[in-house]
């Protein structure tokens, strides 16, 4: 017998094995090819059909969320009609002039017929006791109010309180039961993009809902006040549709409707709504003390900007600059002047917490009690260093607002005494005209104890024509007197100009600015910051 040697046949077996494993990796490199070609095959339609199907039903489930916010709100959203009697013209000043205009006859002729205004406008139950919330526009002198609910029964509004800074409203109905109410959300956590709903009754029809979505947030616009901050929205406004909620996807109302941007009186895409936060801080103080408390310091405020930042050496533009330390009506000490604060003094940080700009500064001392004590850390310009402070001050009550024009000093033909003083080398810079303070100017335009440089004219086409205030007026006109520039302490015209000659394009200006306000007989201070071109 033949028998193989032990080595060749292993030999022969390895190569079968080698073989078999190409063989094997061949197919299974195949399978795997064919696999994933089927189930691309297989899995691609389907993922292509769901996402069409889920494109196709993206508008029905936005609808239907519409529509069952809708449905959640309405019945808490109200058509208001006011009635305002119109004023009966007399004739007097006639009878002064002609003796017959006593006649009756000749008098009853004479009168004109009294036709009363009515007025439409809209709002929303906050409480189920028929607490109901609105602008105060919309009820302002109305002799009466009458009150629609979705249901279609009418009541007779009373009203509870109104607060003029925010121009919201509460009224009142009586019902035999309890009503339906909606819900305040955060307005804070609303953002740019969110989809929003509007309600309320333009043009008298009510019930009527639109859409769209917040545009902008804390936005100011011409005719606002220190409390409103609005949320700008696309959602149609329109006459009618004042005081009506603005409701988010969650069916929270995020704003009150208020105002609109229009050049026609109706719907140009832009719409304006105070926040809610706000709104329920008004509301509850006015059903449980029929007014409005407000933390009030005394002071007028701007907020640092880079400009300012830059002059005064401070790492990052937060903060809020004391302009001017203002008297009471009575010519009493405000709470800051009382603490020492004096004007150009920047408040950093508000018992503990640190202060962003201006309006972050108004709206924490606005929200605490009145005759809480507060601490004030603030920065004082100290030879040209800036020193930390701390002052606790115990706020006094915000008085009711007042209307004071921007520009005091009437325009016109100038006097004689405006055009003394050198004026020369002041103007190509900053497109204004300076001249130094002369007794006859102390005199004329009530300027005792101001030192600076009296501004004659402002050039329309200049670099300091540009600086606005916050309404969009001018925040340098021809009477104004600047103090200081860049932290220097200007009296003649040599020393304005000194500054200016070493400036160069791209820095920044703060000049400190006095004004005599003639309605309230005293001067006023304020800071303008812009940056030299």
């Amino acid at each position: 017998m033949f028998e193989r040697p032990q080595d060749q046949t292993t030999v022969q077996e390895w190569a079968i094995l080698r073989k078999l494993r190409l063989w094997i990796a061949a197919l299974a490199v195949a399978c795997l090819v064919a696999g994933i070609g089927i189930g691309a095959m297989l899995s691609g339609q389907p993922t292509v059909a769901q996402n069409e199907a889920q494109i196709a039903r993206a508008p029905e489930a936005l609808s239907a969320s519409f529509a069952e916010i809708a449905r959640r709100v309405e019945p808490a959203v109200v058509n208001i009609e006011t009635m305002t009697a119109a004023p009966e013209t007399a004739a007097k000043d006639d009878a002064e002039i002609d003796p017959q205009a006593s006649n009756p006859l000749l008098d009853m002729f004479r009168r004109q017929a009294r036709r009363p205004s009515r007025g439409v406008g809209s709002g929303f139950i906050v409480s189920p006791k028929g607490y109901i919330l609105t602008n105060e526009h919309v009820i302002e002198g109305a002799t009466r109010i009458t009150v629609g609910l979705q249901s279609g029964e009418k009541y007779r509004g009373k009203i509870v309180g109104i607060d003029e800074e925010t121009d919201v409203a509460v009224i009142k109905i009586e019902a035999s039961q309890d009503l339906p109410t909606v819900t305040l959300g955060d307005s804070n956590s609303a953002e740019v993009g969110d989809w929003v709903l509007a309600m309320g009754s333009p043009f008298g029809l009510d019930q009527t809902v639109t859409a769209g979505i917040i545009s902008k947030k804390e936005r100011e616009t011409p005719y606002f006040t220190s409390f409103q901050r609005f949320l700008q929205t696309d959602a149609a406004i329109n006459r009618g549709n004042s005081g009506g909620p603005l409701v988010n996807m969650r069916g929270e109302v995020i704003g009150v409707n208020s105002q609109i941007a229009t050049s026609t009186g109706d719907y140009n895409g832009i719409g304006f709504a105070l926040p809610a936060n706000e709104a329920n801080f008004v509301y509850r103080q006015l059903v449980s003390q029929g007014k409005v408390s407000r933390g009030f310091l005394g002071i007028t405020l701007d907020s640092v900007k880079d400009e300012f930042a830059r002059v005064y050496g401070l790492p990052e533009a937060k903060g809020a600059i004391v302009m001017d330390v203002t008297q009471t009506k009575d010519g009493q000490l405000t709470p800051a002047a009382k603490a020492g604060i004096q004007s150009n003094d920047i408040i950093v940080e508000f018992n503990g917490q640190s202060v962003a700009h201006a309006q972050d500064l108004i709206q924490k001392v606005a929200s605490s009690p009145v005759g809480q004590s507060v601490a004030l850390t603030y920065l004082r310009d100290v030879d040209g260093k800036l020193e930390k402070n701390t002052a606790n001050v115990v706020l006094g009550e915000r008085p009711p607002p007042q209307v004071i024009p921007i520009t005091e000093e009437p325009s016109g033909k100038r006097k004689e005494s405006d055009t003394k003083g050198d004026a020369k080398g002041n103007g190509p810079q900053l497109g204004i005209t300076l001249a130094e303070i002369t007794q006859q100017l102390v005199a004329e335009k009530h300027l005792t104890g101001v030192r600076g440089l009296y501004v004659k004219t402002v050039d329309p086409n200049g670099l300091a024509a540009d600086v606005r205030l916050a309404g969009g007026q001018p925040a340098l006109s021809e009477g104004d007197v600047i103090t200081r520039i860049n932290r220097v302490q200007v009296t003649t015209l040599a020393d304005f100009q000194r500054v200016l000659n070493g400036l160069k394009p791209g820095d920044p200006i703060v000049l400190n600015v006095s004004t005599y306000r003639r309605e309230v007989d005293r001067v006023a201070q304020r800071i303008l910051q812009f940056t030299y071109q």
